[in-house]
């Protein structure tokens, strides 16, 4: 091995047309475990799969395998490294050797729910080994620990090569990121260096590096494997220990997304694909683009052929088509040069089929993603309305979607998009309000078809209140604990509840901060808010009800479980319990849950009703969820972390002191189900769409995976068996960011985002369309799948029909 380090990640090459070789190497270091098994997967510049190896588990013994694949054209070249049962690589090293004259590695492990970082790991106390790297301009640290005892100076140099300082090591030892990594030290004597480069103006363009004199080393630095608010390239752990195989890919990365579009068109139309040309650097670029024909040329043609974008700006680019014949296929390549370094260039593909899209029809479960072959390239998914997030409908069944900004509406044929900010017109009482932003992603509406948001501006916190179908806002403003951390959540539509006024509202604000060794865990107080329209259409909220002091905190980002249903008069709110840490599993085996009522008309509050114990206790993730059929009956799901969940309902219409079911698993199976998404459908039938664990099957042979799985519960019956939806690309963990809606008529809509939890390949894609975090470069976009028979048959949407 030329070089051995630990974690996963891969690498990234600028090939030139030929034959690209890339040797992966693995060694196994933990072999109590029996080692660990790599995957090795080679793709193009528009991600086109071209080669792949897995070395199995084995001794301590340096293993190899050999990636081979034709290069035609210059672009920039992927290998993602994949470890299966050890998604943060600590129990092997890895490295490579390859032809291509310019690489970069990317240091890229499983995510974990803390800061992130990416601590590169050196694996070769036998030689000298060099960490190159991109540095910060401003002062940044860096930080070694577990060097060979008899290491006494590290080197630095700059981009020049002149070495600005000489890191002395001492001999003790330092832990830090090994606590991170959670690994463990061994005893003895071993070195340690801490440094602290002063800032420097125009830095940051050029590589420097640190020399290691024996490449044993666990090593941070600022900027580079871990970051700031302000880093020019945060959470992209990018470096080479070959200084010469550097090239400006940090400063050209996602230069022409998305990587490839596949569409089918019928035979004369025509069409027009967007592609994003992104400039990623710090200063401004002048791209240059063309197309390119892998045989001979057809009618397709670019909007433009050279764009100027400066620092962080993007820009859509067209490339017109005229269809092929039926069972016809024309492929071109949209070519992007920055031309201050034309030596960087890379492309994406567009494929045109003649005839109709898979993606109409039916699908057959499950949808199994492959790596870099999502709902497009398998399918032609294409939507013409926005994928953001979830779907809802009004009474009239129009479709709706709210972002941060904005809220989506279909008007016509047309989505319109309302900026949130400039669509707020009053305030109530009036306060100063320099702009708004949406919280959370749900929206409600009420008898008379009037819609609400949760809107912020500020510290100030509202309930937004249209009458015009979303082109105006009066913003109602919830007052109380603005200093505190607050959450919100507000009833909306699961199917049989329609509030006669604005959707009560419930405010978390917490009390006690995550406690140590218990990250899932907050206190909070949970407050119902309700609100009543006036006369003249005017909001007044009564004084908040304290319902908790111990309430946890909401999971909203998957499943979006509903906290509140009411009907007439009688509003029911579900939430789960913090409980002591200390008292046993035995006697509190889950998080408690429990529903209460509010009766608008008496103004009373009912005692909290325990529901069951959603495993494990202290867990966020557990939260409960809430709906009704329309007979009135109450039904709850209680949420868990990766355990069964369980169901009760109420024996009495509308009534959640009238007694309930006992409550039972949603399948006799033990199934490892987490994030609650929950509603009642037509004909009362109750459906249930959640994060199923897999494992021992022959997708992904045998390893443990994430599927997004789907149960439904006919009225009378037992919860049937789950139905797969959709299977992961990739082992180990994954997240889908799912959320369960339905219109008005009894159609099922479900958006999910696939999230691997490895961050070479959610780094890798660039979009408009993020997944939970909202920012680029997070997940692969979201899709929206549908359901009009209750659950038997599912499709990608197709937009209003």
């Amino acid at each position: 091995m030329d070089w051995s380090i630990g974690g996963a990640g891969g690498a990234y090459f600028l090939a030139t047309p030929g034959e690209l070789e890339v040797e992966v190497f693995k060694r196994d270091l933990d072999l109590q475990r029996q080692g660990s098994e790599v995957r090795g997967i080679l793709s193009g510049p528009d991600r086109q799969i071209l080669g792949e190896v897995v070395i199995p588990a084995s001794g301590g013994e340096v293993q190899r395998a050999v990636l081979k694949a034709q290069v035609p054209r210059t672009g920039i070249y992927a290998l993602m490294i994949h470890i299966r049962d050890d998604r943060y690589g600590t129990n092997l090293a890895w490295g490579m050797r390859t032809n291509a004259a310019a690489y970069v590695v990317e240091t890229s492990r499983g995510h974990r729910d803390e800061r992130h970082q990416e601590p590169i790991v050196l694996l070769d106390a036998d030689r000298p080994s060099e960490v190159c790297f991109l540095p910060r301009a401003e002062a940044f640290e860096i930080e070694v620990e577990g060097l060979p005892a008899d290491v006494k100076q590290l080197a630095l140099y700059d981009e020049t090569g002149v070495q600005v300082a000489e890191i002395p090591v001492v001999q003790a030892q330092s832990t830090a990121i090994r606590q991170y990594l959670r690994m463990r030290t061994a005893e003895g004597v071993e070195g340690s260096a801490k440094y602290m480069v002063p800032g420097g103006a125009g830095r940051g363009h050029a590589l420097w590096r640190l020399h290691v004199p024996r490449g044993q080393a666990f090593v941070n630095i600022d900027g580079v494997t871990r970051w700031e608010r302000g880093d020019r390239y945060p959470d992209l752990s990018v470096w080479t220990p070959d200084p010469n195989s550097w090239f400006a890919f940090l400063e050209h990365r996602w230069m022409i997304s998305p990587y490839q579009r596949t569409v089918w068109v019928a035979p004369d139309e025509k069409g027009q694909m967007a592609f994003q040309v992104h400039n990623n650097a710090a200063e401004q670029r002048v791209f240059a683009l063309s197309l390119e024909f892998p045989g001979a040329a057809w009618p397709a043609g670019l909007s433009e052929d050279r764009v100027v974008l400066q620092a962080g700006e993007a820009r859509t680019v067209t490339v017109s088509y005229a269809a092929p014949a039926e069972g016809k296929t024309l492929v071109c390549h949209v070519r992007a040069t920055p031309e201050q370094h034309p030596e960087v260039t890379t492309y994406a593909t567009l494929t045109v089929h003649g005839g109709e899209a898979p993606v109409k029809r039916t699908l057959n479960l499950p949808l199994v993603l492959a790596p870099y072959a999502h709902e497009n390239r398998q399918l032609g998914y294409l939507p013409d309305y926005p994928v953001d997030n979830q779907v809802y409908f009004d009474l009239e069944n129009r479709p709706y979607m709210v972002t941060e900004q904005h809220l989506y509406r279909q008007v016509g044929d047309a989505w319109v998009a309302t900026r949130i900010s400039e669509a707020v017109v009053k305030r109530v009482p009036e306060f100063q309000a320099s702009s708004w932003s949406v919280m959370g992603t749900k929206i409600a509406f009420d008898a008379d078809n009037d819609l609400y948001l949760l809107g912020r501006s500020g510290s100030t916190v509202a309930l937004l209140h249209s009458t015009d179908g979303g082109e105006t806002f009066a913003a109602y403003a919830i007052a109380g604990r603005e200093e505190d951390p607050r959450s919100w959540d507000f009833e909306q539509f699961s199917g049989k509840n329609v509030p006669s006024g604005p959707p009560p509202v419930v405010r978390l604000t917490r009390m006690q901060p995550h406690s140590e060794g218990l990250r899932w865990r907050t206190v909070n107080d949970l407050e119902l808010i309700v609100g009543e329209k006036t006369d003249d259409g005017q909001i007044v909220f009564g004084e908040p009800m304290l319902l908790s002091k111990t309430s946890l905190g909401f999971s909203m980002h998957s499943g979006i479980p509903s906290a509140v249903v009411s009907r007439g008069s009688k509003v029911h709110v579900a939430w789960g319990e913090a409980t002591d840490p200390a008292v046993s599993r035995d006697e509190i085996p889950g998080v408690p849950a429990y529903v209460i009522t509010y009766d608008r008309e008496t103004g009373l509050i009912g005692e909290p009703v325990f529901m069951s114990f959603g495993p494990p206790p202290n867990d966020g993730h557990n939260t409960p969820s809430i709906t009704m059929d329309s007979k009135g009956y109450i039904h709850v799901v209680v949420g868990t972390h990766g355990r069964p969940f369980q169901y009760l309902c109420s024996l009495k219409p509308n009534d959640a002191y009238g007694g309930w079911t006992e409550a039972t698993r949603t399948s006799a199976d033990d199934l490892r189900q987490t994030y609650v998404g929950f509603l009642c459908g037509a004909d009362d039938v109750l459906h249930l769409v959640f994060r199923l664990w897999r494992s021992d099957e022959a997708h992904l042979n045998g390893a443990s995976w994430a599927s997004l799985a789907y149960q439904r519960k006919l009225p009378g019956q037992d919860w049937e068996a789950p139905k797969l939806l959709v299977a992961a690309p990739l082992s180990e963990y994954s997240i889908y960011y799912h959320r369960l809606t339905v219109d008005r008529k009894g159609t099922l809509f479900l958006s999910y985002d696939y999230w691997s939890t490895m961050w070479f390949y959610r780094n890798d894609q660039r979009g408009d369309v993020a997944a939970g975090s909202g920012r680029a470069g997070r997940g692969w976009g979201r899709a929206l799948l549908t359901s009009k028979d209750q659950g038997d048959a599912w499709q990608l949407w197709q937009g209003r029909e």
